[in-house]
């Protein structure tokens, strides 16, 4: 048995014992279930993966290419699995709840607004909202991590002859508007390839609006996606945009014009061209119409309120934006017509203002009520984001997860769903929390505590709608760096297609907050049941090499519990 050294002091150092993890009792039992004899042979693996696992499509290749992924291993024996490479195998990477390998599986084929876009907010900045950088690198992070609407902010340089990205009204840097396009088609469609929207704020007089529409034709070419007319009955689908990049933002006519819409539907407090009845001259009318041809998706506010922003004109469709402040207000008192609204159009949320430190807020509210584009801020961390990331590991990673049947369907009556009706359990999800493993290989031994091995317990939870939320907690394991809780909880769930599986291990401090050990987020919808691992991920969302924890899944009918 290996031991570990902590220096307290000069003359003294606590030494501790490091023990190999035992398999778990129902790890065991299931073994030996499948493999009386006590080495399973690969028709044995299939038997277990089929009825213990769940995966009843599984072949004979499958349980053969687990025994070949093992065959490296010292513990592996020809004949077949002994117990503890049984135990390996149930700890590694072909074994996952939610395996990254997943393909696309969503009906691609349905309008734009019947999906959740994976959609990021002032993409260009480094940092908070207030003083930090603007780089092109945070847009090259989030087309990679799959995000499908990237947002720039359009400014006149201080000279007013070009364009720049920047947040305005600021200490923000800004950043050039043809390097933050180059960036984009560069890797637009490396993570995935279906449509990127970019959505554009936009505070351009006309001549410089002609030179964006410009620069984005010679950038995307034929990536680019451009409407033979304004008024679209219905948006088209993901399936047949694939490795197109569709521009979205307010028509300049609305800025001429100055009587169909109002100008209210950008984020920044000032907007320099609210110019009352300024009449266009011929360029200007010109470069409107430049300008205009690029814009695939339309946005901005009927004059008006609530009720008018939220109409939906059967002649065509358009994009909505609501800060998250607007949409919890308006979701008190529109619930239906929000839903309503969605089903056709798009509906954009983006974070209060007063997020200076690029913090999210919960994602569920806009989901609930249909929202397609929950923006957030993809440089910031924390548990919102980490939520947002779970809900798009589904569908394959490819940025579009396909909204509930109920989200998008009418009743005889032609009534629609109510985020705020009663809802009744659908389905109950056991999660037992068995074991966790891999902390002392990607962290330094003094990591979590100078003076003893880290004393870790797991947070598990749902995040979803409101009637779903939960969280648990294991007891603490002290001074142990294989921890084994063997714990099980129970989540009633009434909106499962929505709900994220939350796990986050954390290190028992006495002096103050716990140290962060791990996290991963999960659609509920995609999980695999049965005994399974689920890889820790650090604060940002990237995967660690060993931590990972084992659980088992299972889902029953509500009566049966």
């Amino acid at each position: 048995m290996l031991k570990q050294n902590f220096k307290v002091c000069l003359c003294w150092r606590r030494i501790f014992k490091t023990r190999v993890v035992e398999p778990p009792l129902e790890v065991k039992n299931a073994f030996f279930r499948y493999a009386p004899s006590g080495t399973m042979t690969v028709d044995e693996l299939l038997r277990f993966l089929i009825e213990h696992q769940g995966e009843k499509d599984a072949t004979r290749e499958d349980a053969q290419a687990i025994f070949d992924s093992l065959k490296h291993l010292n513990i592996f024996h020809r004949r077949g699995l002994h117990l503890e490479a049984f135990f390996r195998y149930l700890l590694g990477d072909h074994n996952l709840a939610h395996p990254p390998s997943q393909k696309v599986h969503h009906d691609m084929t349905a309008p734009l607004a019947h999906y959740f876009l994976f959609t990021g907010h002032n993409s260009y900045l480094t940092g908070n909202q207030l003083s930090s950088a603007s780089s092109v690198e945070p847009i090259k992070d989030a087309l990679l991590r799959g995000v499908r609407v990237i947002e720039l902010d359009l400014w006149p340089n201080s000279k007013g002859n070009d364009v720049e990205v920047r947040h305005g009204g600021t200490l923000t840097s800004p950043v050039d508007l043809q390097s933050c396009l180059k960036i984009i088609k560069d890797n637009a469609f490396t993570a995935s390839e279906y449509p990127v929207v970019i959505t554009f704020e936009d505070h351009l007089n006309s001549h410089l609006q002609k030179k964006v529409a410009k620069m984005v034709t010679e950038t995307f070419g034929e990536m680019l996606y451009c409407t033979e007319t304004e008024n679209l009955q219905q948006f088209p689908s993901p399936e047949s945009l694939k490795k197109r990049v569709l521009i979205s933002t307010k028509p300049p006519k609305e800025y001429l014009e100055g009587n169909t819409a109002d100008l209210s539907d950008n984020e920044s407090v000032t907007n320099p061209l609210d110019e009352g009845e300024h009449v266009p001259d011929e360029d200007e009318e010109k470069a409107v119409t430049q300008y205009r041809q690029i814009i695939a998706i339309h946005a901005g506010k009927l004059k008006g309120g609530l009720d008018n922003w939220l109409s939906d004109d059967p002649r065509k469709v358009r994009r909505l934006s609501l800060s998250e402040q607007e949409l919890e207000s308006a979701a008190k008192t529109h619930g239906t017509k929000i839903v309503r609204f969605t089903q056709r159009n798009l509906l954009r949320v983006f974070p209060k203002g007063t997020r200076l430190d690029s913090s999210n807020y919960n994602p569920f509210v806009g989901w609930m009520h249909g929202a397609q584009m929950v923006a957030f801020n993809m440089q910031g961390q924390g548990k919102h984001l980490w939520i947002m990331q779970g809900m798009f590991r589904a569908n394959g990673r490819c940025g579009y997860v396909k909204k509930p049947d109920f989200l998008l369907q009418r009743d005889p009556n032609d009534e629609v769903f109510n985020p705020n009706a009663h809802l009744d359990v659908k389905t109950v999800m056991t999660v037992k929390v068995y074991l966790g493993e891999g902390w002392h290989q990607d962290f330094h031994h003094t990591a979590f505590d100078r003076y003893s091995p880290p004393d870790f317990y797991t947070k598990i939870g749902i995040a979803g709608v409101p009637a779903d939320r939960a969280i648990a907690q294991t007891e603490i394991i002290e001074d142990e760096w294989l921890p084994v809780w063997n714990q099980e909880f129970e989540f009633q769930l009434r909106v499962p297609e929505l709900a994220v599986l939350r796990i986050q291990v954390l290190e028992y401090d006495t002096t103050g907050r716990p140290d962060f050990g791990g996290q991963a987020c999960l659609p509920v919808s995609e999980l695999r049941t049965g005994i399974r691992t689920v890889p820790l991920c650090d604060k940002k969302g990237n995967k660690y090499k060993h931590v990972r924890v084992l659980l088992s899944i299972k889902f029953g009918l509500p009566y049966d519990y």
